[in-house]
This record gives C-alpha cells, structure tokens and sequence, in this order.
C-alpha cells in the first residue's frame, strides 16, 4: 500500500511538471493546420500565415484570409531570406520556421532612435522587426544585392559592362513597375521570368564585375532608358517579346518598353 502511494505522487508530480511543456506544444500546434497552404486558399490557415508574414516585415496587403498573389510572393521572398526551397508553399518545414521567426521578432526591442534602421531609406524589409540584414545604398539589402549580381551575371555576363548594368536596372525598374512584384526576389523569380533561373545559371558565383553593375544601377545609372523587358534576337523565339516596343541595343541585348 505504501509503494502504490508513492508510485501515485510520483505520477501526479510527473504530470504536474509536464502540463506547461503540453500547453506550450498544442498552442505551437494550434498555430497552424497540418495541411499545405497553397495560392487559392483561404481560412484561419491563411490569416495566421498573412498576420506572422506582416509581422516580420514581408506581407503588406489586407489580412483577409485569401491566399493570393501578394501573400504568393511574401512567403516566396520569406523563403529566399531563411535560405529555404523557394516554392510558395507553407509546408510544415516552412510553417515551423515562420513560427520561429515571428516567436524571436516579437521577442527582439526596438532599437535606438540613432541605430541604422530607423533611416528613412531604409525599405520595409529593414525594419526593427525583421531579420537583420546589413543595409546598402537606396534601402536594398545585402542579399537582395547578391541575388541580383547572380541574376545579372548569369544572364549577361558575356556582355560588355553597359550591358550588365542594363540588365540591373531592368530588374529595378520591374521592382518599381505596378506590373511586377515589388521585391528584388520576386521579380527575379518570377516564373519564366529570366533563363537565368530557369537553367540554373542563377547559382553561379557572380564576379565583382556583376557586382559593381548592381550597384552602379541602384545608385541611378540606367542606360535603358527605363525598359523593363530585354531578349537577344539571335537567340529569342518568342513572337510576343518582338511585338514590344524597342528602345535601344547595348551588347546583343535589345531593350524594350
């Protein structure tokens, strides 16, 4: 009798230990659903991924609860900041560090009144509460920097230097088009956007060439003359991108509205 009285304590201790561990593991799981969110749904799903993705800084449109082309390219450009597959969908793997990340934003202070980030340069992206990223000219990042070296070198690196710049400053002014997606990220890997990404030469090591062209096309250097389109009439197949209005040639590039 006296054993099963202690066993019983002991059990009752035990579970009195383990119940902050349990609440804390099913409000965790409470967070989201176990099902994949993809572009076209809606629900509670949606407005947790649209509320975590604002809070860090990625999703700026109306949390609604649908997931559409602007939830889309948040969770894509979320994906390419935590070095994640890049493929607009919340997974579990993705859900989880969503989860993460906003637990540590909510935790991080304010900074300063004279700490970099509150520059009013600075984008959205840079703001206290999203993950650090070291800051360069105009408010873009380090990594949006580096993406865009890689895109430029990977397309154009055969080009004279006019040439690679030429191909930055399309990029940026799809970033600043209301046609496109409004980060470095998202227009870079917009489907069929660029060949580039499509047979992975987007991965190749740019040279500092291609970095010195980025920077020089942030810093306002735009020898196309604002087109937000480009193709090589050796090599273009496409009827549709010959229909657009050309502005000029630089390299083997030609260059349109």
């Amino acid at each position: 009798m006296k054993k099963k009285k202690i066993l019983l304590k002991l059990l009752i201790l035990i579970s009195v230990c383990m119940m902050p561990f349990l609440f804390l593991q099913s409000k965790k799981a409470d967070a989201f659903s176990n099902q994949v969110i993809q572009r076209g749904a809606v629900g509670n799903d949606v407005i947790e991924l649209q509320t975590r993705l604002k809070n860090i800084g990625f999703y700026h449109g109306k949390i609604d609860g649908v997931f559409g082309w602007s939830t889309y390219w948040a969770l894509r450009n979320f994906q390419y900041e935590f070095g994640m597959p890049i493929d607009g969908l919340a997974g579990a793997t993705t859900k989880a560090k969503l989860v993460k990340a906003t637990k540590y934003s909510a935790q991080t202070q304010k900074p300063p009144n004279n700490s970099p980030n509150n520059s009013p340069n600075n984008s959205p992206n840079n703001s206290p509460n999203h993950p650090p990223a070291a800051n360069t000219p105009n408010g873009f990042s380090s990594n949006d920097i580096q993406l865009m070296a890689n895109a430029v070198y990977g397309e154009s690196r055969g080009e004279p230097f006019t040439g690679q710049v030429a191909v930055a400053a399309v990029i940026l002014n799809r970033v600043n088009s209301a046609l496109f997606p409004h980060t470095v990220s998202g227009v870079i890997f917009q489907p069929g956007a660029f060949t580039a990404v499509a047979d992975g030469q987007i991965w190749l090591t740019p040279n500092q060439t291609a970095k010195k062209a980025v920077l020089d096309a942030i810093n306002g250097w735009d020898p196309t003359g604002e087109a937000l389109y480009y193709f090589n009439p050796a090599t273009a197949t496409s009827p549709w991108i010959w229909s657009r209005p050309q502005i000029k040639k630089i390299g083997k590039h030609i260059f349109c509205k």
